[in-house]
Protein backbone atom coordinates (compact mmCIF):
# COMPACT_ATOMS: atom_id res chain seq x y z
CA UNK A 1 0.00 0.00 0.00
CA UNK A 2 0.96 3.76 -0.55
CA UNK A 3 0.21 5.15 3.28
CA UNK A 4 -0.45 4.58 6.16
CA UNK A 5 -4.31 6.03 5.45
CA UNK A 6 -7.47 3.60 5.76
CA UNK A 7 -8.55 1.61 2.92
CA UNK A 8 -12.11 2.88 2.02
CA UNK A 9 -14.55 0.83 -0.16
CA UNK A 10 -17.11 3.00 -1.88
CA UNK A 11 -20.11 0.94 -3.49
CA UNK A 12 -22.27 3.30 -6.13
CA UNK A 13 -25.77 1.67 -7.15
CA UNK A 14 -27.97 5.06 -7.82
CA UNK A 15 -29.33 4.46 -11.41
CA UNK A 16 -27.77 2.20 -14.01
CA UNK A 17 -24.12 2.19 -12.96
CA UNK A 18 -22.50 -0.79 -10.36
CA UNK A 19 -19.59 1.06 -9.27
CA UNK A 20 -16.88 -0.31 -7.01
CA UNK A 21 -13.84 1.70 -5.89
CA UNK A 22 -11.60 1.44 -2.84
CA UNK A 23 -9.72 4.48 -2.17
CA UNK A 24 -6.42 4.82 0.35
CA UNK A 25 -6.08 8.42 1.41
CA UNK A 26 -6.23 10.55 -1.80
CA UNK A 27 -5.07 7.34 -3.83
CA UNK A 28 -7.33 5.69 -6.19
CA UNK A 29 -6.30 2.08 -6.02
CA UNK A 30 -9.24 0.45 -7.59
CA UNK A 31 -12.72 1.89 -9.90
CA UNK A 32 -14.75 -1.25 -11.14
CA UNK A 33 -17.89 -0.21 -13.11
CA UNK A 34 -20.35 -2.62 -14.75
CA UNK A 35 -23.29 -1.15 -16.50
CA UNK A 36 -26.80 -2.06 -17.41
CA UNK A 37 -26.85 0.84 -20.02
CA UNK A 38 -27.48 -1.57 -22.99
CA UNK A 39 -30.85 -3.19 -21.53
CA UNK A 40 -32.10 -0.04 -20.96
CA UNK A 41 -31.37 1.75 -24.47
CA UNK A 42 -34.64 -0.27 -26.36
CA UNK A 43 -36.93 1.86 -23.79
CA UNK A 44 -34.86 5.27 -24.81
CA UNK A 45 -34.16 5.96 -20.54
CA UNK A 46 -33.56 3.82 -17.33
CA UNK A 47 -36.12 1.46 -16.27
CA UNK A 48 -36.04 1.17 -12.31
CA UNK A 49 -36.83 -2.60 -12.05
CA UNK A 50 -34.39 -3.33 -14.81
CA UNK A 51 -31.89 -1.14 -13.13
CA UNK A 52 -32.26 -2.84 -10.07
CA UNK A 53 -31.93 -6.50 -10.92
CA UNK A 54 -28.93 -5.65 -12.85
CA UNK A 55 -27.13 -4.68 -9.52
CA UNK A 56 -27.95 -7.57 -7.79
CA UNK A 57 -26.38 -9.59 -10.67
CA UNK A 58 -23.05 -7.35 -11.16
CA UNK A 59 -22.33 -6.38 -7.27
CA UNK A 60 -20.56 -9.40 -5.98
CA UNK A 61 -18.52 -9.45 -9.68
CA UNK A 62 -17.40 -6.18 -9.57
CA UNK A 63 -16.14 -6.52 -5.73
CA UNK A 64 -14.20 -9.39 -6.89
CA UNK A 65 -12.66 -7.69 -9.78
CA UNK A 66 -12.47 -4.48 -7.61
CA UNK A 67 -9.70 -6.10 -5.01
CA UNK A 68 -8.11 -7.71 -7.50
CA UNK A 69 -7.30 -4.54 -8.73
CA UNK A 70 -6.21 -3.53 -5.71
CA UNK A 71 -4.59 -6.23 -4.58
CA UNK A 72 -6.60 -6.35 -1.59
CA UNK A 73 -8.89 -8.69 0.23
CA UNK A 74 -11.81 -7.43 1.93
CA UNK A 75 -10.36 -7.90 5.59
CA UNK A 76 -7.69 -4.84 4.44
CA UNK A 77 -10.98 -2.78 4.09
CA UNK A 78 -10.91 -0.23 7.51
CA UNK A 79 -14.43 1.28 6.16
CA UNK A 80 -17.15 0.96 3.74
CA UNK A 81 -18.45 4.42 2.36
CA UNK A 82 -22.16 3.79 -0.14
CA UNK A 83 -24.50 5.86 -2.29
CA UNK A 84 -27.69 6.77 0.18
CA UNK A 85 -29.38 8.96 -1.68
CA UNK A 86 -30.54 10.58 -4.13
CA UNK A 87 -31.61 8.11 -6.58
CA UNK A 88 -33.74 5.01 -7.47
CA UNK A 89 -35.14 3.90 -4.29
CA UNK A 90 -34.75 0.24 -5.07
CA UNK A 91 -31.24 0.81 -7.11
CA UNK A 92 -30.20 2.62 -3.77
CA UNK A 93 -31.48 -0.45 -1.28
CA UNK A 94 -29.22 -2.57 -3.19
CA UNK A 95 -25.93 -1.33 -2.57
CA UNK A 96 -27.04 -0.29 0.76
CA UNK A 97 -27.80 -3.59 1.73
CA UNK A 98 -24.54 -5.01 0.47
CA UNK A 99 -22.78 -2.26 2.44
CA UNK A 100 -24.72 -2.65 5.97
CA UNK A 101 -23.83 -6.98 5.11
CA UNK A 102 -20.12 -6.43 4.30
CA UNK A 103 -19.87 -3.65 7.29
CA UNK A 104 -20.97 -6.40 9.65
CA UNK A 105 -19.07 -9.57 8.70
CA UNK A 106 -16.06 -7.11 8.78
CA UNK A 107 -16.54 -5.17 11.95
CA UNK A 108 -16.10 -2.13 10.35
CA UNK A 109 -17.96 1.41 10.42
CA UNK A 110 -20.15 2.03 7.53
CA UNK A 111 -21.01 5.75 6.02
CA UNK A 112 -24.40 6.59 3.77
CA UNK A 113 -23.14 9.58 1.72
CA UNK A 114 -24.56 11.81 -0.59
CA UNK A 115 -24.14 10.90 -4.26
CA UNK A 116 -24.21 14.51 -5.29
CA UNK A 117 -21.65 15.20 -2.80
CA UNK A 118 -18.97 12.64 -4.02
CA UNK A 119 -19.27 13.52 -7.43
CA UNK A 120 -17.41 17.27 -6.26
CA UNK A 121 -15.14 15.22 -4.16
CA UNK A 122 -13.98 12.78 -6.14
CA UNK A 123 -11.72 15.51 -8.40
CA UNK A 124 -9.74 15.49 -5.05
CA UNK A 125 -8.51 11.52 -6.46
CA UNK A 126 -6.90 13.71 -9.51
CA UNK A 127 -5.77 17.02 -8.35
CA UNK A 128 -5.88 16.82 -4.65
CA UNK A 129 -7.57 18.72 -1.69
CA UNK A 130 -10.27 21.39 -3.06
CA UNK A 131 -9.91 25.34 -2.19
CA UNK A 132 -11.77 26.94 0.32
CA UNK A 133 -13.81 27.95 -1.06
CA UNK A 134 -15.11 26.38 -4.50
CA UNK A 135 -17.83 26.48 -6.95
CA UNK A 136 -18.97 23.66 -8.15
CA UNK A 137 -20.84 23.01 -11.38
CA UNK A 138 -22.55 19.66 -11.00
CA UNK A 139 -24.38 18.01 -14.33
CA UNK A 140 -25.82 14.82 -15.29
CA UNK A 141 -28.55 12.90 -16.40
CA UNK A 142 -30.83 13.83 -13.66
CA UNK A 143 -29.23 16.62 -11.72
CA UNK A 144 -27.90 20.40 -13.20
CA UNK A 145 -26.50 22.53 -9.97
CA UNK A 146 -24.14 25.35 -9.17
CA UNK A 147 -22.91 24.78 -5.67
CA UNK A 148 -20.89 26.78 -3.38
CA UNK A 149 -18.50 24.60 -1.54
CA UNK A 150 -16.40 25.51 1.70
CA UNK A 151 -14.87 24.84 5.11
CA UNK A 152 -13.12 21.80 3.21
CA UNK A 153 -16.53 20.47 1.48
CA UNK A 154 -17.72 20.86 5.33
CA UNK A 155 -20.64 22.88 4.09
CA UNK A 156 -22.55 22.81 0.48
CA UNK A 157 -24.62 25.88 -0.76
CA UNK A 158 -26.88 25.21 -3.47
CA UNK A 159 -26.51 28.43 -5.74
CA UNK A 160 -28.86 27.19 -7.95
CA UNK A 161 -30.39 24.45 -10.63
CA UNK A 162 -32.14 23.31 -13.25
CA UNK A 163 -36.29 24.61 -12.90
CA UNK A 164 -36.80 21.89 -15.33
CA UNK A 165 -34.87 19.30 -17.60
CA UNK A 166 -31.61 18.56 -16.63
CA UNK A 167 -28.19 19.35 -18.85
CA UNK A 168 -28.02 15.29 -19.65
CA UNK A 169 -31.86 14.94 -19.46
CA UNK A 170 -31.59 17.39 -22.35
CA UNK A 171 -29.56 15.90 -24.77
CA UNK A 172 -31.26 12.62 -24.48
CA UNK A 173 -34.36 13.57 -25.26
CA UNK A 174 -32.92 15.55 -28.51
CA UNK A 175 -30.96 12.60 -29.35
CA UNK A 176 -34.51 10.81 -29.64
CA UNK A 177 -35.53 13.78 -31.78
CA UNK A 178 -32.74 13.54 -34.27
CA UNK A 179 -33.04 9.60 -34.38
CA UNK A 180 -29.66 8.90 -32.32
CA UNK A 181 -29.65 6.28 -29.36
CA UNK A 182 -29.57 6.61 -25.74
CA UNK A 183 -27.54 7.68 -23.55
CA UNK A 184 -27.88 11.07 -25.84
CA UNK A 185 -24.96 12.96 -24.27
CA UNK A 186 -21.72 10.78 -25.69
CA UNK A 187 -24.36 10.49 -29.10
CA UNK A 188 -24.62 14.00 -29.06
CA UNK A 189 -20.98 15.02 -28.78
CA UNK A 190 -20.03 12.58 -31.26
CA UNK A 191 -21.94 13.83 -33.97
CA UNK A 192 -21.19 17.53 -33.22
CA UNK A 193 -17.41 17.27 -33.89
CA UNK A 194 -18.33 17.15 -37.71
CA UNK A 195 -21.45 19.98 -37.09
CA UNK A 196 -21.40 23.81 -37.65
CA UNK A 197 -22.48 25.19 -33.87
CA UNK A 198 -23.23 27.88 -35.08
CA UNK A 199 -25.68 26.80 -37.73
CA UNK A 200 -28.90 27.03 -35.45
CA UNK A 201 -29.23 29.99 -32.82
CA UNK A 202 -31.22 27.75 -30.47
CA UNK A 203 -32.81 29.26 -27.71
CA UNK A 204 -30.63 29.94 -24.08
CA UNK A 205 -32.99 29.56 -21.63
CA UNK A 206 -33.43 32.26 -18.65
CA UNK A 207 -31.63 34.55 -20.66
CA UNK A 208 -33.89 37.74 -21.14
CA UNK A 209 -33.15 40.39 -18.20
CA UNK A 210 -35.71 39.75 -16.37
CA UNK A 211 -35.03 36.28 -15.85
CA UNK A 212 -31.20 36.74 -15.09
CA UNK A 213 -32.48 38.91 -12.38
CA UNK A 214 -34.79 36.56 -10.51
CA UNK A 215 -32.89 33.11 -11.57
CA UNK A 216 -28.95 34.38 -11.73
CA UNK A 217 -27.61 30.56 -11.07
CA UNK A 218 -30.40 28.18 -12.16
CA UNK A 219 -31.21 26.51 -15.37
CA UNK A 220 -34.14 25.75 -17.93
CA UNK A 221 -33.47 23.31 -20.96
CA UNK A 222 -37.09 22.01 -21.84
CA UNK A 223 -37.36 25.24 -24.05
CA UNK A 224 -34.41 24.58 -25.89
CA UNK A 225 -35.51 20.44 -26.12
CA UNK A 226 -39.40 22.41 -27.29
CA UNK A 227 -36.86 24.56 -29.78
CA UNK A 228 -35.16 21.85 -31.56
CA UNK A 229 -38.65 19.76 -31.54
CA UNK A 230 -40.12 22.40 -33.65
CA UNK A 231 -36.80 22.79 -35.84
CA UNK A 232 -36.64 19.11 -36.98
CA UNK A 233 -40.62 19.02 -37.47
CA UNK A 234 -40.85 22.21 -39.63
CA UNK A 235 -38.01 21.05 -42.15
CA UNK A 236 -39.55 17.45 -42.05
CA UNK A 237 -42.78 18.72 -42.83
CA UNK A 238 -41.10 20.84 -45.77
CA UNK A 239 -39.30 17.25 -46.64
CA UNK A 240 -36.33 18.38 -45.68
CA UNK A 241 -33.53 16.79 -44.72
CA UNK A 242 -32.41 17.40 -41.25
CA UNK A 243 -28.54 18.27 -40.56
CA UNK A 244 -27.81 15.80 -37.74
CA UNK A 245 -24.58 17.27 -37.03
CA UNK A 246 -25.58 20.55 -36.98
CA UNK A 247 -28.23 20.43 -34.91
CA UNK A 248 -26.10 18.42 -32.61
CA UNK A 249 -23.22 21.19 -32.73
CA UNK A 250 -26.11 24.10 -31.71
CA UNK A 251 -27.57 22.49 -29.30
CA UNK A 252 -24.45 21.35 -27.40
CA UNK A 253 -23.68 25.05 -27.98
CA UNK A 254 -26.72 26.12 -26.46
CA UNK A 255 -26.07 24.06 -23.15
CA UNK A 256 -22.67 24.43 -22.68
CA UNK A 257 -23.30 28.46 -23.29
CA UNK A 258 -25.26 28.78 -20.37
CA UNK A 259 -23.43 26.49 -18.14
CA UNK A 260 -20.48 27.91 -18.08
CA UNK A 261 -21.72 31.56 -18.40
CA UNK A 262 -23.33 30.77 -15.18
CA UNK A 263 -20.75 29.10 -13.28
CA UNK A 264 -18.53 32.43 -14.36
CA UNK A 265 -20.82 34.34 -12.80
CA UNK A 266 -21.16 32.66 -9.76
CA UNK A 267 -17.86 33.10 -9.64
CA UNK A 268 -17.28 36.67 -9.83
CA UNK A 269 -20.51 37.30 -7.55
CA UNK A 270 -19.58 35.08 -4.89
CA UNK A 271 -15.49 36.11 -5.04
CA UNK A 272 -14.53 32.69 -5.53
CA UNK A 273 -11.12 31.75 -7.50
CA UNK A 274 -11.52 28.09 -8.41
CA UNK A 275 -13.97 26.02 -9.77
CA UNK A 276 -14.97 22.30 -10.32
CA UNK A 277 -17.27 20.40 -13.09
CA UNK A 278 -18.30 17.32 -11.65
CA UNK A 279 -20.98 14.84 -12.69
CA UNK A 280 -21.91 12.64 -16.41
CA UNK A 281 -22.11 15.61 -18.55
CA UNK A 282 -18.91 16.69 -17.37
CA UNK A 283 -17.36 14.32 -19.90
CA UNK A 284 -18.92 16.24 -22.70
CA UNK A 285 -15.68 17.27 -24.73
CA UNK A 286 -17.24 21.06 -25.79
CA UNK A 287 -18.33 22.26 -22.39
CA UNK A 288 -15.19 21.21 -21.00
CA UNK A 289 -13.17 23.31 -23.77
CA UNK A 290 -15.53 26.34 -23.05
CA UNK A 291 -15.31 26.23 -19.22
CA UNK A 292 -11.85 25.88 -19.86
CA UNK A 293 -11.50 29.31 -22.20
CA UNK A 294 -14.07 31.08 -20.31
CA UNK A 295 -12.95 30.18 -16.35
CA UNK A 296 -8.96 31.26 -18.19
CA UNK A 297 -10.35 34.54 -19.24
CA UNK A 298 -11.73 35.21 -16.41
CA UNK A 299 -8.59 34.71 -14.12
CA UNK A 300 -10.26 31.46 -12.71
CA UNK A 301 -8.79 27.97 -12.15
CA UNK A 302 -10.70 25.22 -13.29
CA UNK A 303 -10.40 21.67 -11.87
CA UNK A 304 -12.46 18.60 -14.17
CA UNK A 305 -11.86 15.14 -13.44
CA UNK A 306 -11.19 13.09 -16.25
CA UNK A 307 -14.25 11.21 -17.86
CA UNK A 308 -14.25 8.05 -16.17
CA UNK A 309 -14.12 9.59 -13.19
CA UNK A 310 -17.09 11.94 -13.96
CA UNK A 311 -19.61 9.20 -14.66
CA UNK A 312 -21.23 6.92 -11.67
CA UNK A 313 -18.27 5.17 -10.02
CA UNK A 314 -17.68 3.85 -6.46
CA UNK A 315 -14.43 5.86 -6.93
CA UNK A 316 -16.44 8.77 -5.87
CA UNK A 317 -18.49 7.38 -3.33
CA UNK A 318 -14.97 6.48 -1.61
CA UNK A 319 -13.17 9.30 -2.12
CA UNK A 320 -16.14 11.27 0.01
CA UNK A 321 -15.88 8.09 2.62
CA UNK A 322 -12.46 8.96 2.74
CA UNK A 323 -12.82 12.45 3.87
CA UNK A 324 -15.43 11.31 6.46
CA UNK A 325 -13.01 8.87 7.98
CA UNK A 326 -10.27 11.21 7.83
CA UNK A 327 -11.93 14.23 9.73
CA UNK A 328 -13.31 12.29 12.29
CA UNK A 329 -16.56 12.56 11.07
CA UNK A 330 -19.30 9.55 12.97
CA UNK A 331 -20.05 6.53 11.06
CA UNK A 332 -23.99 5.99 9.80
CA UNK A 333 -26.26 4.10 12.02
CA UNK A 334 -26.85 0.81 10.73
CA UNK A 335 -30.34 1.33 10.33
CA UNK A 336 -29.96 4.20 7.80
CA UNK A 337 -32.44 4.57 5.40
CA UNK A 338 -32.29 5.22 1.31
CA UNK A 339 -33.35 8.66 0.59
CA UNK A 340 -34.32 9.02 -3.01
CA UNK A 341 -34.62 12.91 -2.90
CA UNK A 342 -31.26 13.39 -0.58
CA UNK A 343 -30.60 17.34 -0.31
CA UNK A 344 -26.87 17.99 -1.19
CA UNK A 345 -26.58 19.70 1.63
CA UNK A 346 -26.25 16.56 3.99
CA UNK A 347 -23.27 14.42 2.53
CA UNK A 348 -23.97 12.03 4.88
CA UNK A 349 -26.43 10.44 6.73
Amino acid sequence: MTSDAPIVLGIETSCDETGIGIVQGHTLLANEIATSVDEHARFGGVVPEIASRSHLEAIEPALQRACRSAGITLDDVDAIAVTAGPGLVGALIVGVATAKALAVALSVPVYGVNHLASHVVVDELQHGPLADPTVGLLVSGGHSSLLLVSDDVESIRPLGQTLDDAAGEAFDKVARLLGLPFPGGPWIDRVAREGDPSAIDFPRGLNNPGDRERYPYDFSFSGLKTAVARWVKARQDAGEDIPVADVAASVQEAIADVLTARTVAACRDHGVGEVVIGGGVAANSRLRAMAEARCEAAGLSLRVPRPDLCTDNGAMVAALGSRLVATGAPASPLDFATTSNLPVTRRAW
